[in-house]
């Protein structure tokens, strides 16, 4: 399969390009696509019924589970606004992020883009690495130089993850400060807190440092050290660039800035609306703690953190004190919203990039 997505890009006279579009026409060869297509829907759907069948049975929340049907329609109803919601500001964070670059992308495209990436993301890679392959690719292809895509993603998701590494830190000491009412096992507040506040000050101490890492000379004879000197300098110049990407952001702030937050902030909010529905109410720090030490399991080598990822914000409540058999429920119902239906819009926008008609550049 050939993938080409040629840009519909004039040149201002500022001397700005702009992307209005992404055209990706598709030729496939042999069915080595359909087959990878009923291969992971088969498997997303052997997943699905694992998750929402028999893990509640395994587990002895049957009745618990049989509430879902007894529930107010106004909860789905909230939580899929606040997905809706959580999905719209990171678009318009993705949107700032590409217009940092001087390069401007509409509305259009990043909803694309991003959707498709979720795709990307949940059902073809780990740890979020489909998603930025494609989302490298579609704007390569669009039309955007290599060091403009480097500077945007790097500030993109230096800034998104920034604020996951906060909420650990902050979150965590003030649960085990008592500044925030609730439980505060050291292993779910403490332990996340200080290795947020460590990876925070790392990204801080290698944006200081990182020119004089990009220049050290290696010699000749120790190719092997060279070469992953090499690879650090790069990693430590990515992050750098992340770092001065979100400070020049924060100096001029827009409100596409607040997409960061409310990625997040939306996102958490479906958890605990979903937690609400069945009678859970653990404190909205509690909740902020669970879901992003869970979140945590995206690392795994699982496609999306499927199954991982539950497991590990039910873990997570649970070490909090709220009940199993309603921690379960709560956030399979999240997952349900969260992650399986905005696979449905992601698949669409990527057929929309995938069927939009050829142009070439004028």
């Amino acid at each position: 399969m050939r993938l080409d997505i040629w840009r519909t890009a004039k040149q201002s006279d500022q001397g700005v390009d702009r992307i209005s579009d992404m055209k990706l026409p598709v030729t496939t060869e042999g069915p080595g696509v359909k087959r990878r297509v009923i291969v992971l829907g088969a498997s997303a759907g052997v997943i699905f019924i694992c998750l929402y069948v028999f893990l509640p049975s395994i587990a002895g929340v049957d009745e618990t589970w049989a509430q879902i049907s007894e529930g107010n329609p106004r909860w789905l109803l909230t939580a899929l606004a606040f997905e809706a919601l959580s999905f719209l500001s990171y678009t318009a964070f993705f949107r700032l992020a590409i217009s940092a670059t001087e390069v401007q992308i509409d509305w259009r495209a990043s909803y694309r883009i991003t959707m498709a990436g979720v795709v990307a993301t949940r059902v073809l890679a780990i740890a979020g690495a489909g998603g930025i392959a494609l989302t490298i690719w579609a704007l390569q292809k669009g039309g955007m130089k290599a060091r403009q895509i480097a500077t945007s993603m790097a500030t993109f998701y230096v800034v998104l993850y920034g604020i996951y590494m906060a909420c650990l830190a902050g979150f965590g000491f003030g649960l085990a400060s008592g500044l925030f009412a609730g439980p505060a096992p050291a292993g779910l507040t403490v332990a996340p807190a200080i290795f947020g506040g460590l990876v925070i000050t790392a990204a801080l101490v290698i944006g200081w440092i990182s020119p004089g890492l990009e220049h050290r000379p290696g010699s000749q004879s120790e190719a092997k050290r060279t070469r992953v000197r090499r690879a650090l300098s790069t990693a430590a110049a990515t992050v750098s660039s992340g770092v001065r990407g979100g400070v020049a952001l924060l100096r001029a702030p827009s409100v596409g800035l607040l997409g960061a937050v409310g990625w997040w902030a939306f996102d958490i909010a479906v958890l605990w609306v979903c937690l609400k529905a069945f009678g859970a109410n653990p404190g909205g720090a509690v909740i902020v703690m669970a879901y992003f030490v869970g979140m945590a399991a995206n690392v795994l080598p699982v496609p999306g953190g499927i199954g991982a990822v539950d497991g590990g914000i039910v873990a997570a409540l649970v070490g909090f004190g709220v009940p199993a058999g309603t921690a379960l429920v709560g956030v399979l119902s999240y997952r349900a919203v969260a992650f399986w239906l905005p696979i449905v819009p992601g698949v669409h926008a990527y057929l929309q990039l995938l069927r939009s008609p050829r142009q070439d550049d004028p």
